[in-house]
């Protein structure tokens, strides 16, 4: 279900389109028993990662250091990690007999669904103890980035949390007395956003940045938001879900709402359309003047609500469709006039400084 706000005249959703398909088995190291021969490393089917490693970072302009957390593993203390230990036989050359050192070689896969292809770049491994610590926290054992990863782990049980942009899963391990080879399906898909005026009218004037937010209000009334500031065309990895996206085009009230659903292994893409427009505003002498400096500015909706304020020759403001009644204060005198804001007309709106209202 898709819910749209008022001015907004639509949502496109071209597509989900579905990823290649390919065997759900990781392919186990050359020295693990029963290797599969290596398969060639597919391309990431959702494009370059947002955030990752190598990626066009200038599409997200607010991202997040690391890829957040499961909530099973929100608080847990960093300190006492080390990192991941480069893969080695797990057998003495000379005799075939395994080694003093207990540790055993685990190889975890990530994918974003059921017989997707194997992830190969963009991922954060993080490994736990299933267990607190001395300071009644789970330990953190070991890291990597990349696409799979290798750890040498001594037998037990481990949480391990993937994390891909802003997806991720915590799953369980078990390390017994053999090498390790499991896939971790994240269950996760992409969203890709963009922005028009109403008519299909490109927005070439101002900046528009999407919030993504979880769908549903948490005990205070609230959402929690998922990923801010998002430009448009960045493609944004979340795990399969329902959320609700805000579209802001500049910093007033031209702002546009829709819930959108990401499947597993898919790319979503939506368009929403902004019924708004740029105005600049002058306090002149006469029609088609010289701006009067040193001018400070109301704009107010019919009713009396205090949409933006301003100061300067020239402020511009994005503002939603509508009618407005704009005030201007230079040198005590307030001056005003009303105004309509059309989509997609930029332009100027001229305050006469004749006739200053009464005090």
């Amino acid at each position: 279900m898709l819910l749209m706000a008022a001015g907004c005249l639509g949502l496109v959703l071209n597509g989900p389109a579905a990823l290649a398909q390919v065997s759900v088995v990781p392919t186990a190291k050359p020295d693990i028993p029963s290797a599969a021969p290596a398969a060639p490393a597919a391309e990431d089917p959702l494009g370059p990662l947002i955030g990752g490693e190598g990626a066009a970072t200038d599409l997200l302009a607010d991202q997040p250091a690391e890829p957040a957390l499961d909530p099973l593993l929100e608080g847990l203390a960093p300190d006492g990690g080390v990192a991941a230990v480069p893969y080695a036989p797990s057998s003495l050359p000379e005799t075939g007999m395994p080694g003093p050192q207990q540790n055993l070689p685990v190889y975890l896969v990530a994918r974003l669904s059921d017989g997707g292809p194997a992830l190969t770049d963009g991922v954060a491994w993080r490994v736990y103890s299933d267990r607190p610590g001395d300071k009644g926290k789970l330990e953190l054992v070991a890291t990597a980035k990349g696409g799979d990863a290798d750890f040498r782990l001594a037998p037990g049980n481990y949480l391990v949390h993937t994390g891909y942009g802003f997806a991720g899963r915590t799953t369980r391990i078990t390390v017994g007395g053999q090498p390790t080879s499991q896939t971790v399906l994240l269950n996760a898909g992409g969203m890709k956003l963009d922005a028009e005026f109403a008519g299909h009218q490109p927005i070439k004037t101002g900046k528009v940045v999407f919030d993504i937010y979880e769908r549903e209000f948490d005990s205070r009334g609230e959402r929690r938001i998922v990923a801010r500031n998002i430009a448009p065309g960045a493609i944004v990895r979340l795990n399969a879900d329902t959320y609700h996206v805000v579209s802001r085009y500049g910093s007033v009230n031209a702002t546009v709402r829709a819930d959108i659903h990401v499947e597993p292994g898919k790319l979503t893409e939506a368009t929403v359309y902004h019924n708004a427009a740029r105005v600049t505003l002058k306090l002149v002498n006469q029609p088609g003047g010289e701006a009067i400096a040193n001018t400070a500015w109301s704009i107010l909706t019919p009713g009396g609500d205090v949409v933006a304020e301003g100061n300067g020759a020239f402020p511009s403001f994005v503002l939603a469709n509508g009618e407005y009644q704009v005030f201007a204060r230079n040198n005590a005198a307030i001056y005003s006039r009303e105004f309509n804001v059309v989509t997609g007309r930029h332009g100027e709106v001229e305050v006469i400084a004749q006739e200053p209202l009464s005090n």
